[in-house]
């Protein structure tokens, strides 16, 4: 429950732990404790908002490396009043060939995401006028969203992936680049040095209280 209400920086860990739950080993169980140690080591934590700026901005990613099956682990995050509102972080359901494809992906779960999300908050604050930021450190994917020419190697790619087209071409959504050591949802896809996930926490607004 924590990891989906209240702490993202954990959520990579605990999905991952999931996989091997109808058969989990001793190796399973030493990672769910380091889990716990890291969880109660950082107790006080909470999110927390209140910036000025309303603005509603996402950070999407995947896991360069990939598994050895090829599925990618997606994760993005949602940040409104400079805090994380929304976070996923789980394994694709396609095989990717390239990590441009897995990127690829990602974005459209990502977009999928943020509509909901701007339905839902245009009947708190009223309709947005701005398109949503979605930050991505895969210029290539960037460049595929906006470019609706053939590509050979993308061809294969489902057409219901490409629904990314539309969304940016109405003007919802627009990718952005962002360099990876700024990419927060690193922390939803891999796993991280110690000071670097404490430093994606406190950009996730993970404060002690």
């Amino acid at each position: 429950m924590a990891a989906l209400a209240m702490r993202p920086d954990i959520s990579f860990a605990v999905s991952t732990m999931a996989q091997f739950v109808l058969n989990p080993g001793p190796a399973h169980w030493e990672a769910v404790k380091q889990i716990f140690h890291y969880l109660a080591s950082s107790r006080d934590l909470w999110l927390s908002y209140g910036e000025a700026c309303r603005t509603l901005i996402s950070y999407t990613n995947t896991d360069d490396s990939m598994a050895e099956d090829r599925h990618a682990i997606s994760g993005y995050t949602f940040l409104i009043d400079g805090g994380a509102i929304s976070w996923s972080s789980k394994w694709q359901e396609i095989v990717s060939l390239s990590t441009t494809e897995s990127e690829y992906v990602a974005a459209m779960h990502g977009v999928k995401e943020a509509l909901w999300l701007r339905s839902l908050l245009s009947e708190v604050f009223g309709p947005f006028k701005d398109p949503t930021t979605m930050l991505c450190n895969n210029q290539f994917t960037i460049a595929l969203t906006c470019n609706h020419q053939y590509h050979a190697c993308t061809k294969h790619i489902d057409v219901h992936f490409h629904f990314i087209h539309w969304v940016v071409d109405q003007g919802v959504i627009q990718l952005v680049y962002c360099p990876t050591k700024d990419m927060v949802a690193d922390m939803l896809t891999k796993v991280l040095p110690s000071p670097k996930v404490k430093h994606f926490a406190t950009s996730l607004r993970l404060h002690a209280k």
